[in-house]
């Protein structure tokens, strides 16, 4: 080997040096700097964007009762959901692209729900205001969007860059991503998605605990329109009823209402407030399933109590959680009665919460009990008949929402109010069974009579139909369930003298039945009233 050979390098050495040469100088031309730059500010760009729409692109919206809060977020496949606290939610294939918009409905307004129920014709409006209503929330949200999107990348670009150019590209890209987005939505926009709607939720069995969501909301639609003049025709039939000859209510007579299982019907409240001005209620005896699924959710339905203007008395059923037992007792005008007694305008009433909560097992209870049966249903009825033997003045009335709970106390108190089987009806509670001999004793001469021994007062049993009409699963036949609640009268010795059942007719009727009951005539004695109908 020649000294020249050995200083010149392997040709492998050179094809390297001259590609390392080469290479540094795309890297350092200007259209690659450019590229780098651009690269960076594209990043900067949708980083600054997403964390905005993320963070601040939301917006409230009124939809017809409903307060609702709409938002968007990036998204690979797009779509909608619809949120509805407490049952679960709706999924809708609405539109592709990379925006995903999310609508989650909030409580019902009070003042804007009862407007609705005032006016007849304002529901029929409401449902045509409705889309005009989310299209402009549609419309101030991508407003919205775009703006936050464009000012979250222009305010990251200039922290990064720090620099007005790369600032001002960053902007403009961020503006033209988000706007292409929007356009991308618009452009696959399915309008008919809504009738294909996926459902996710608690509700595994929806279609068998709840029914056909069409016809419900059909026979709601329907339904909805006869709402005011059925509740103002109760004044009427009070009118006609308090002119019958078979009892007229002396000066010191205590009326209740007896209402039950109103299951989140807004209507209710309505009634029940018509029904207390006109009757001159007293108080108001609620005997449970106020709400449907005993969710945190549903807490702000109770808060329609105070409007009542009367004492309202309630004791839990089984749709209704501790959670909602404690919104009832925040009620300025409520009385909860948990194994506990009151006393309202003379008269004692003991009342205690149904054992069993069954709907809802996302909310805690600590007087859970899935498949309880009966057994849990007797022990409370004996706790709250141990509590009525203790109590210092004699119980006048007993509340359960169970009429499984009322056995134990008969002949304790003369009468027992219920609910729970959303159909009314009136019993006379069989005598408690008499203790087993004792055979050691069969021998001795029989005990002289005493108080422990003596005949017991009779009870009644009376169960209130649901004032609700059933929540939504009365909407599920053709018919909905009628709307039934009963005003009792009380003598000033704390007699239960007569009754009137009210009966609000269904779907397509408007009309009203009441029928007074006098304590002593029995139905199958002597012919019933005959209803008086308007």
């Amino acid at each position: 080997m020649t000294p020249d050979t050995a200083a010149t390098p392997p040709a492998w050495r050179r094809r390297l040096s001259s590609t390392t040469r080469l290479t540094g100088r795309v890297l350092r031309s200007r259209w690659t700097r450019r590229i780098r730059t651009g690269v960076a500010v594209g990043l900067v760009s949708v980083v600054g964007a997403v964390i905005g729409v993320m963070l601040f692109a939301h917006a409230s919206i009124n939809v017809g009762p409903f307060s609702a809060e709409m938002s968007v977020a990036p998204s690979v496949h797009g779509g909608t959901e619809v949120d509805i606290p407490p049952l679960g939610s709706l999924h809708l294939d609405s539109h592709r692209g990379p925006l995903h918009l999310k609508v989650a409905l909030g409580s019902l307004d009070q003042s804007r729900t009862e407007a609705l129920l005032d006016n007849p014709a304002g529901i029929t409006s409401a449902g045509d205001r409705a889309v005009d209503e989310v299209v402009d929330g549609v419309t101030r949200l991508g407003l919205r969007t775009l703006g936050l999107a464009v000012l979250s990348a222009l305010i990251l670009a200039a922290l990064v860059f720090r620099d007005v150019r790369r600032t001002a590209a960053a902007g403009v890209t961020a503006l033209v991503i988000t706007a292409g987005s929007f356009g991308v939505a618009a452009g696959t926009l399915r309008p008919d998605a809504i009738s294909e709607p996926r459902y996710e939720g608690l509700l595994i069995n929806a279609p068998a605990v709840v029914g056909d969501a069409r016809r419900i909301a059909d026979n709601y639609g329907r339904y909805a329109e006869q709402l005011q003049t059925i509740v103002s025709n109760v004044s009427r039939v009070y009118s006609t009823i308090s002119a019958l000859p078979v009892y007229e209510p002396a000066g010191n007579t205590t009326r209740l209402l007896h209402v039950s299982d109103l299951h989140l019907n807004p209507s209710s409240w309505g009634l029940i407030r018509t029904v207390v001005e006109t009757f001159e209620i007293d108080a108001v005896i609620d005997t449970g399933d106020i709400v449907d699924w005993g969710s945190g959710a549903e807490t702000s339905y109770v808060s329609s109590i105070p409007s009542i203007q009367v004492p309202y008395i309630y004791v839990r059923g089984n749709h209704d959680s501790t959670a909602i037992q404690a919104a009832v007792a925040r009620q300025r005008n409520a009385v909860v009665l948990d194994n506990a007694i009151t006393t309202v305008d003379g008269l004692t009433i003991a009342g205690i919460g149904d054992p069993q909560f069954t709907p809802d097992k996302s909310e805690s209870n600590d007087a859970t009990g899935d498949d309880a049966g009966p057994e849990l249903l007797t022990a409370a009825g004996e706790t709250l008949a141990t509590t009525v033997r203790g109590s210092a003045d004699p119980v006048d009335i007993a509340l359960v929402h169970d009429p499984a709970m009322a056995q134990p106390l008969s002949g304790l108190v003369p009468l027992v109010l219920a609910g729970h089987k959303h159909q009314r009806s009136v019993a006379i509670l069989p005598p408690p069974a008499a203790p087993a001999p004792d055979p050691s004793a069969s021998a001795s001469p029989a005990p002289a009579p005493s108080a422990a021994t003596e005949p017991l007062m009779t009870t009644r049993l009376m169960v209130e139909g649901s004032t609700g009409g059933a929540g939504l699963r009365g909407l599920e036949n053709d018919e909905p369930t009628p709307l039934a609640l009963s005003v009792l009268y009380f003598d000033e010795n704390n007699e239960l003298k007569a009754y009137d059942d009210i009966q609000l007719g269904g779907t397509g009727e408007s009309n009203v039945e009441m029928q007074r009951n006098v304590v002593g005539i029995s139905p199958e004695e002597s012919p019933s009233p005959t209803p008086s109908t308007s």
